[in-house]
């Protein structure tokens, strides 16, 4: 008998699943399973290409509970008028060696990228916290919208892009995310008083200054493709309580970490990551002074996605 063909899964056919997958859910219980030893997460991999023609970035992971191993390959493609970027994850059975399914990845590495973003939020803002903001508002920083607004009965939530004031689209867009989100003249008003500050941004140098916080809040930060890309400056992170989505890998990745060896941090000053705090290992924020977030996308966050994905697609509950 023939093996079976996998799964080929299109944009599409990812964006009409998606209300059924529960995205945190899945991450969650990812990051027990991590915590547990029962997952597996190298680095991710950067593979340049010759003649300076982009690269590719490899986000690996393997579920021992689930029995899947997954690759994501996304490559940063120049040459002609814009930059290609696309992401596809390949999923395979960790029982047959078959590959399972294959898709299209950029709608669900926004996705992703989000509702870990959101499970930082939920397991390190303040149990009181009211005041939500979010700096950027293209289809990640809207995705983390969606995610985050659930988690708390927000009383404000505003938001800021330095084109939003002006562009009717994206004012239209960031209404129908949550109806409670307001614009912000100025990244300075929009962090004012802030409890938790959602930084979505694909911006490779700071774009929110230590003095704009008004008190002690929860920033959250995500990667972008640029070298060493950070949204806040490399010499903020002594004086935060930093915590990160995964503590082996992180480091050696997110831009701001990289530079702040210059300024006397070190990787061993991380509080927690999330498979600590999800399995209540570390400590949580005092607040006696701002707690940073960082997330840059892990492989085994790419696998939990689409092996929630495959079982619904699949029909099938178990791979056992």
């Amino acid at each position: 008998m023939k093996p079976a063909l996998p799964l080929v899964v299109d944009e599409q056919t990812a964006r009409d699943a998606l209300p059924a997958i529960d995205i945190r859910g899945a991450l969650a219980a990812m990051f027990g399973a991590l915590a547990a030893e029962q997952a597996v997460q190298p680095a991710q991999t950067l593979t340049l290409l010759p003649n300076g023609a982009g690269d590719f970035i490899t986000y690996l992971g393997a579920l021992a509970g689930e029995k899947v191993f997954g690759a994501k390959l996304s490559p940063y493609l120049v040459g002609g008028d814009k930059a290609v970027i696309t992401a596809w994850t390949t999923l395979m059975s960790m029982e047959t060696g078959q590959p399972l399914m294959l898709c299209d990845a950029g709608l669900l590495t926004a996705e992703r990228t989000a509702a870990t973003t959101a499970l930082g939020i939920d397991l390190l803002a303040r149990p009181d916290a009211v005041r939500l903001a979010l700096v950027g508002t293209g289809a990640v920083g809207l995705a983390h919208l969606r995610h985050a607004a659930p988690l708390r009965p927000w009383q404000s939530i505003r938001v800021f892009s330095p084109d939003l004031v002006h562009n009717d689209a994206k004012r239209a867009a960031l209404a129908a995310a949550d109806s409670r989100a307001r614009a912000s003249a100025s990244i300075e008003a929009c962090v004012e008083d802030a409890d938790v500050v959602m930084l979505c941004t694909s911006s490779g140098t700071p774009v929110l200054a230590r003095q704009a916080l008004t008190k002690p809040a929860l920033v959250t930060s995500i990667s972008t493709n640029v070298a060493n890309a950070h949204e806040i400056a490399p010499a903020w992170l002594p004086d935060l309580d930093v915590y990160c989505d995964y503590r082996k890998t992180t480091p050696g990745s997110a831009g701001e970490m990289k530079l702040a060896a210059q300024h006397g941090w070190s990787p061993e000053r991380i509080v927690g990551d999330l498979p600590a705090l999800v399995s209540e290992a570390c400590a949580k924020p005092r607040y006696e002074k701002s707690a940073f977030f960082r997330s840059i996308g892990l492989g085994l966050e790419d696998v939990a996605i689409a092996y929630a994905l495959y079982r619904h697609l699949s029909g099938r509950q178990s791979l056992q």
